[in-house]
């Protein structure tokens, strides 16, 4: 049914379990996985573990971003499992659905798997969901996972 599927990763437990579907849609189609990370080009003013006033350079945001973006690709791929034909994607964009959609193109991608925290009421209002975002602007597929 698909052929290349584009999978949006953050890290999370809920992207874990996501990622042992899409192993299993995956393989089912024959299908190659391109996992992607999103990263913001704004450097933060300051970084969680650093002291307060630091401002970074875009050089060192990035550098930092690439690290993250690497190791999130390491903890992941593993979980799809041995022969599943996989890829990785790290783009910048400042908005994440509208850099998941650009993933989606630059990986050539028939649909998009991700996975939805399911956010509704208050939470979904104040936080607001990134899958949602991506379903109402999205040319392609979206299945969401939950």
């Amino acid at each position: 049914m698909f052929k290349q599927l584009l999978v949006p990763i953050d890290g999370s437990e809920l992207t874990k379990k996501a990622l042992k579907k899409v192993a299993v849609l995956a393989k089912a189609d024959d299908a190659k996985v391109v996992l992607a990370y999103v990263s913001d080009p704004t450097p933060p003013m300051v970084y969680g573990d650093s002291t307060l006033g630091y401002g970074f350079t875009q050089k060192e945001h990035k550098k930092a971003c690439d690290a993250y973006a690497k190791a999130l690709f390491k903890k992941a791929l593993p979980i799809l499992g041995i022969g599943l034909k996989a890829s990785t994607l790290h783009l910048y964009h400042p908005n994440l659905a509208e850099g998941i959609l650009d993933a989606a193109k630059k990986a050539k991608a028939d649909v998009v798997v991700m996975a939805s925290h399911k956010r509704t009421g208050i939470k979904g209002m104040l936080l607001g969901s990134e899958a949602q975002e991506v379903i109402v602007h999205a040319s392609l597929p979206v299945l969401v996972l939950s």
